[in-house]
């Protein structure tokens, strides 16, 4: 990066951390920039003006300088957007934040990821059905990273029919199979149809099978580049373990075979 000082960019907070006594190091994603590394000196103290300005999931207009790596963060300020995400919602912004965290290099500049990031945080923010949202994005930075197969055609120059079915795996091109192939356990490889392919491609899911396979695919290739897996998921996934441990404690089967509410 060449400036030594800017001013007013457009970020999203994806992560930080406490540095030192009162500070915080923190990584943001900027429009124009990528993924900087920013220490915001004294922003844990309860007095700071930054205490209420660098939170996540919110587009936020900041400026640094700085020539190393780490740059000084001098001011933030907050440009509206959207509420906070609730409940579920929380672990879609903490998973998109750790995605472009963990998949981006520092001072990469990819203002579209960053477009890209902006749409998907209002919709996790705002909309009751996101997941859609969150199945576009994943493709979309897979795409940006230049990792993801073309979907307009296939291995063997055909293009891509809605009625054919297809076997798409990382680092290769997609194939033609024929109707019912397995793929064999163990093998990284999804089989889909060709509409699951045409609706990923659009980032319009026209059908919850679509949708289904898209999450197969984009898991596919995220665990294909991390394969260490990703915290947000893991905390959600044992979330969802003890819901179904708690509904199947509290229901209880009666002596007649009903169920009753043990609690």
């Amino acid at each position: 990066m060449s400036e030594y000082r800017v001013n007013h960019e457009p970020v999203f907070m994806l992560a930080s951390s406490p540095w030192r006594e009162s500070s915080l190091w923190v990584e943001a994603f900027s429009r124009r920039y990528g993924r900087v590394a920013l220490l915001a000196r004294s922003a844990r103290k309860r007095q700071s003006e930054l205490r209420g300005v660098l939170v996540p999931f919110v587009p936020v207009s900041v400026s640094w300088y700085g020539s190393q790596e780490l740059k000084t963060l001098h001011r933030a300020e907050w440009v509206g957007g959207w509420r906070q995400p609730q409940g579920r919602a929380l672990f879609g912004g903490l998973y998109v934040n750790e995605l472009v965290l963990k998949l981006t290099a520092r001072e990469d500049p990819m203002p579209e990821l960053y477009d890209a990031l902006a749409e998907v945080m209002e919709a996790v923010c705002c909309k009751a059905a996101y997941i859609g949202d969150l199945r576009r994005f994943e493709w979309r930075l897979l795409n940006l990273l230049g990792v993801a197969p073309d979907l307009n055609r296939d291995g063997d120059g055909g293009t891509i029919a809605a009625g054919g079915t297809y076997l798409v795996r990382p680092e290769t091109a997609v194939f033609p199979v024929g109707k019912g192939f397995a793929v064999p356990p163990h093998a990284a490889g999804v089989a889909a149809p060709g509409q699951s392919l045409i609706d990923l491609r659009a980032g319009s899911f026209g059908s919850g099978q679509s949708l289904q396979d898209a999450l197969k695919i984009t898991r596919l290739f995220i665990r294909h580049l991390l394969p260490e897996g990703l915290k947000s998921r893991q905390v959600l996934e044992q979330i969802r373990q003890f819901d179904r441990k708690e509904t199947a404690r509290e229901t209880v089967p009666t002596s007649d075979g009903t169920a009753s509410n043990a609690v």
